[in-house]
């Protein structure tokens, strides 16, 4: 199951920067823009403005980032709430740069402070390491995948077979990309439906069947006979693993 963060940042191109490239690592993103947006979320209802899916329907954010300087509060409210309730790991993320402040809010429950501006490779790592603190081990995610032809570079969305581009539809591409983050590996029906479509869609397995079938007729010399994308009988699927 795809890990949820929950990103408060009033900022909207670094918000938008930030969710993209958590996005492309396999997160699944809820963003805030404000406290009381931000205490929506948390308390797992939907924000003003937010068509995404309410992080409540399911058990539990599982990270947090926070900005400090909110255009309706200090952030440091949100922290104060979450610790009362949840030990959900939370990563600062602001240009406060004051040690006295660090040390207080590291003391207050925050997991870790980073100092903007900083580069999402670092972040990606104290995330990492926030999350294996509270016993989830994240590895770094795949985002590139080439073999017999097909390249993928997941960050660029891009996808080319003998050279040439490939279209694929957003749900396509969301559904290769979650193959890609397993390559070699299968991903159960059940698992593709949640993380593509949602929880809600986890009995719909059709939808599963439509896009594969759609993937592979772009993809698969035969999609009759898939050499790349894979079905295990049952189970799920599987994309060809690279040789190593």
């Amino acid at each position: 199951m795809s890990l949820q963060v929950l990103l408060v940042e009033d900022d909207r191109e670094l918000r938008s920067m930030l969710s993209d490239a958590l996005r492309v690592e396999g997160y699944v993103v809820y963003t805030a823009a404000s406290l009381s947006e931000g205490f929506a979320l948390l308390n797992g209802r939907r924000a003003a403005g937010d068509a995404a899916q309410a992080p409540g329907d399911r058990p539990g954010l599982d990270l947090v980032l926070l900005d400090l300087g909110l255009p309706d509060g200090d952030g440091e409210a949100l922290l104060a709430a979450l610790r009362r309730r949840h030990g959900t790991p939370l990563i600062v993320i602001s240009a406060r740069e004051s040690d006295g402040q660090k040390i207080r809010l590291l003391d207050a429950g925050a997991d870790d402070y980073l100092v903007k501006p900083f580069g999402v490779g670092e972040l990606l790592a104290r995330m990492r390491v926030a999350l294996r603190h509270r016993g989830t081990l994240v590895a770094p995610a795949v985002t590139h995948y080439g073999h017999t032809g097909l390249e993928i570079d997941i960050a660029a969305h891009a996808v080319r077979l003998d050279g040439a581009p490939v279209h694929l539809t957003p749900t396509e591409f969301k559904l290769l990309a979650r193959l890609v983050r397993s390559a070699g590996r299968v991903v159960t029906h059940r698992q593709l439906l949640q993380d593509v479509w949602g929880p809600e869609h986890v009995e719909q397995t059709h939808y599963l069947r439509l896009y594969m079938a759609q993937l592979r007729a772009k993809l698969e010399a035969d999609p009759a006979d898939p050499q790349r994308l894979l079905t295990e009988p049952g189970v799920g699927y599987r994309l060809a693993e690279p040789p190593g």
